[in-house]
């Protein structure tokens, strides 16, 4: 084979990379054992398309770098998008979420997201963010978590969440997400 890193096909392994990455984001402990978060890879085209319309919402909504942003997922063979749906309390009426007991927490649509959530919901997707960007090192997948396109993956139906955010993936000899 002739490509880039001599004996692999970089495509190939960004989707073997992702898969795992999803499949930690799946394990990662969840508050009360309960698993609200959800996962979709995306590939090809529809990577495409996520990072055209981060760059039509940015320009549309006068928000700054969702177009540095849109390019460099435009540029990437996979994007892993990771975010919560349906998530439920864990009913500790612990106030975190703003409100002095669970029963209050009721969530409404906003404008990028949906919210408020339960913190405890919200650090259950940090970890499984976490746990699945852990993989992508461990694998030398450059990576980056982008709320854009969290945003911008919700607002075109590409993944059913309230809170979602985006992790696209690349294997170059030099970081596309850090030159920016």
């Amino acid at each position: 084979m002739n490509n880039q890193l001599g004996y692999i096909n970089p495509i190939d392994a960004i989707k073997n990379a992702v898969e795992l990455m999803a499949l930690s984001a799946r394990t990662a402990p969840k508050s009360a054992g309960r698993d609200f978060v959800t996962i979709k890879i995306l590939y090809g085209e529809k990577v495409k398309k996520l990072g055209e319309e981060m760059i039509k919402y940015g320009i549309d909504h006068g928000k700054k770098n969702f177009d540095r942003d849109g390019e460099n997922v435009k540029n990437s063979p996979a994007v892993l998008l990771i975010g919560l749906k349906n998530a439920d309390t864990v009913g500790l009426d612990c106030g975190a979420c703003g409100y002095d007991n669970c029963a209050e927490c009721l969530t409404h649509h906003g404008i990028e997201f949906d919210g408020p959530m339960c913190a405890f919901r919200i650090l259950d997707m940090g970890i499984a963010i976490g746990s699945a960007v852990k993989m992508a090192g461990l694998l030398s997948i450059d990576n980056r978590i982008m709320y854009r396109a969290g945003v911008v993956a919700k607002k075109a139906g590409l993944i059913e969440a309230s809170f979602v955010m985006g992790i696209p993936l690349s294997a170059t000899g030099k970081s596309i997400y850090f030159d920016r």
